[in-house]
C-alpha cells in the first residue's frame, strides 16, 4: 500500500470525521445542484461546458496556482466532502494530493481524466497533456462518461453539449496547427520556465526547452541556466517566455545570462501552463487560454513583418 505523508493522513482523518459526524452540514440541500469538484481550471472548463446547467462546478486551483506545489486547505476538505463527483488530472499532476484522491475513490465517484489517454501517447512522468488538444479529447470523454453516470436524467442534454464542445476543440486543434505553420521549422523553438510544453511541441512541431523539469518542485540550477543561455545565444532564439504559475525571477535570470553572452533575447510574453486566466476573461476558458498561447508564441518568434495577428 502506498504510504501517505502525515499532513495528508490528517487531511483524510478530517475528511472522514466531517463525513461521519457533520453529515447534516456536509450534504447538499435537496434543492441544490450536485457539486462537481475539479483540481485545475482546464478540467472545470470541461465540466461546465458539458453539465454546467445541472451541477455546481468548483475548481480548487485558480489562476496562477501551481498544481505541483498545491496543498489542500480545510476549505478544500469541505468541498471534497460535499462533492458528488471529483474530477482531477492524475499522472502525478497534483503531487501528493493524488494519494487523497485514491482514497476518496473508495467513497465517491473520483476520476483521473488524463489517465484515460492511451499510455502509448504519454511521456513518462509528464501530466501536461492538455497542450496537445487532440489528446485532451480523451479527458473530455472520461469526464463526459462520469457526468452522464452522475446525471442519467440529463443524458440527452449532456450528450448534446459534449458534441458541441468536442467540435470546438477539434477546431481549436486545427487553429493551433494553422498558426504554428506560420513559423519555419527553424523558428519553432519554445523556451519556457519549465517543461510543461512537451506535448505541445510533439503535436505542433516545436522544439521545447525548459529551465526546470516537468515539475516545478525543484528549481533550475546555475548549470541549467548557463547551458540554456549558451543555446539561445548560439541559435539566436529571439524570445523566451514566462509562465503565469512560475516565478518571474527564473526567466529573468536566463534573460540576463543570455545578455551576458552578447545576445539580446526578449521576453516574448506570458504563457498559461498549469493554470488558466482569471474567471470571466477570455483566457479563463480552455479555448481562450490555448489561443492566447499560440498567438503569443507565433507573434514573438516570427518577424513582425511576416505575420499579422489572428489571420
Amino acid at each position: 500500500m502506498k504510504r501517505v505523508s502525515l499532513p495528508f493522513r490528517l487531511l483524510l482523518i478530517t475528511l472522514l470525521i466531517s463525513s461521519l459526524v457533520l453529515t447534516g452540514c456536509a450534504k447538499e440541500a435537496d434543492d441544490e445542484k450536485p457539486s462537481v469538484v475539479t483540481t485545475i481550471g482546464m478540467i472545470a472548463d470541461i465540466a461546465e461546458n458539458l453539465a454546467g446547467d445541472f451541477v455546481k462546478v468548483t475548481a480548487l486551483m485558480g489562476p496562477g496556482v501551481d498544481p505541483h506545489l498545491y496543498k489542500a486547505t480545510a476549505s478544500d476538505v469541505q468541498k471534497l466532502d460535499r462533492a458528488s463527483l471529483i474530477l482531477y488530472g492524475g499522472l502525478h499532476l497534483e503531487g501528493k494530493m493524488g494519494d487523497v484522491f485514491e482514497t476518496l475513490g473508495a467513497m465517491k465517484p473520483t476520476v483521473a481524466v488524463s489517465e484515460a489517454i492511451p499510455s502509448e501517447y504519454l511521456f513518462a512522468g509528464d501530466p501536461h497533456v492538455w497542450f496537445d488538444v487532440s489528446l485532451w479529447l480523451y479527458a473530455v470523454d472520461a469526464a463526459h462518461e462520469a457526468l452522464v453516470e452522475l446525471l442519467p436524467e440529463h443524458r440527452d442534454a449532456i450528450d448534446a453539449n459534449y458534441e458541441r464542445y468536442h467540435s470546438q476543440l477539434v477546431e481549436l486543434d486545427a487553429y493551433v496547427r494553422q498558426m504554428a505553420e506560420r513559423l519555419s521549422e527553424e523558428q519553432r523553438v519554445l523556451i519556457t520556465a519549465h517543461d510543461a510544453f512537451e506535448y505541445f511541441g510533439r503535436a505542433y512541431g516545436f522544439e521545447v526547452k525548459g529551465m526546470q523539469g516537468i515539475s516545478t518542485v525543484s528549481e533550475a540550477g546555475t548549470r541549467n541556466v548557463q547551458e540554456l543561455a549558451a543555446y539561445i545565444a548560439e541559435h539566436k532564439i529571439p524570445a523566451i517566455f514566462i509562465e503565469t504559475s512560475v516565478p518571474l525571477r527564473m526567466v529573468h535570470s536566463l534573460e540576463q545570462a543570455v545578455q551576458a553572452r552578447g545576445f539580446a533575447v526578449t521576453i516574448g510574453g506570458e504563457l498559461y501552463s498549469d493554470a488558466m486566466g482569471d474567471k470571466g476573461s477570455v483566457e479563463g476558458t480552455f479555448k481562450g487560454m490555448v489561443m492566447h498561447n499560440i498567438d503569443t508564441i507565433v507573434g514573438a518568434l516570427a518577424p513582425q513583418e511576416d505575420i499579422q495577428h489572428g489571420q
